[in-house]
């Protein structure tokens, strides 16, 4: 699995948007029109995967003419709460802050999972639609697959049926939009997590990458670039 996305070098944002006590990185296109991207990114909510990673993805969208916004959130194993306050907190201030023509939201893996559980049940004003790629979209199958040795429980001090209200399968279906991308051969989130939320919520879309690992939806130099950048567009427009 190449995980060069990781350790990358990347670029810096346009600006750094601080509010109370939360940063986002902001990248601002030259020409506006199109709707905000809000990017939630992922690592397992483990305390070393920060936003960084996801700078490559950030400039490749904002070089194609979205604005976007990647907020930072805690990551304390055991406490949930502190990471959904966060991304809630988010979703409140960066569409005043950074008024555009209507929000994507949009998150991978771990982020994925907050993307798809925020719009189910705090979906920010303006959204016209949700795009999870490679998402942990069932807490209960990840848990009982010890996915990222046991990252689920970590994030969640515990069993996911203790918390159903964390678990986008068990959920609302959002009132927008859902498209899940998901690489076929994605060892670390299998595709059944993606089939498992689509299976429960047929209105979502599931678009399946032959021969497409975890990363590589967030890497724009992967074959899988094409096929993220076409349904950002479905959705914008």
């Amino acid at each position: 699995m190449d995980r060069s996305i990781l350790t990358r070098p990347t670029p810096e944002p346009d600006e750094e948007l601080r509010y109370g006590g939360q940063v986002a990185d902001v990248w601002l296109p030259v020409t506006t029109g199109k709707p905000l991207i809000v990017l939630v990114h992922g690592g397992f909510r483990r305390a070393e995967y920060d936003r960084t990673h996801i700078r490559v993805l950030c400039r490749a969208l904002r070089d194609a003419g979205w604005p976007v916004a990647a907020p930072e959130y805690r990551r304390v194993a055991g406490n949930p709460g502190q990471t959904v306050a966060d991304i809630r907190t988010a979703l409140s201030v960066l569409p005043e802050r950074l008024p555009a023509n209507g929000l994507v939201l949009m998150g991978h893996s771990a982020g994925g999972h907050l993307a798809l559980w925020a719009a189910s049940t705090c979906p920010p004003r303006g959204l016209l639609g949700v795009i999870a790629l490679a998402p942990v979209a069932d807490l209960a199958a990840a848990h009982e697959a010890h996915l990222d040795d046991g990252a689920v429980a970590d994030f969640l001090g515990g069993a996911p049926s203790a918390r159903p209200d964390l678990d986008p399968r068990l959920l609302d279906a959002p009132p927008c939009p859902v498209v899940l991308v998901h690489g076929r051969d994605d060892t670390l989130v299998p595709v059944t997590q993606s089939r498992s939320y689509a299976a429960t919520h047929p209105g979502a879309r599931l678009v399946v990458l032959p021969g497409i690992q975890h990363f590589e939806p967030i890497d724009p130099s992967s074959t899988a670039w094409p096929a993220v950048l076409a349904e950002l567009k479905g959705l914008s427009r």
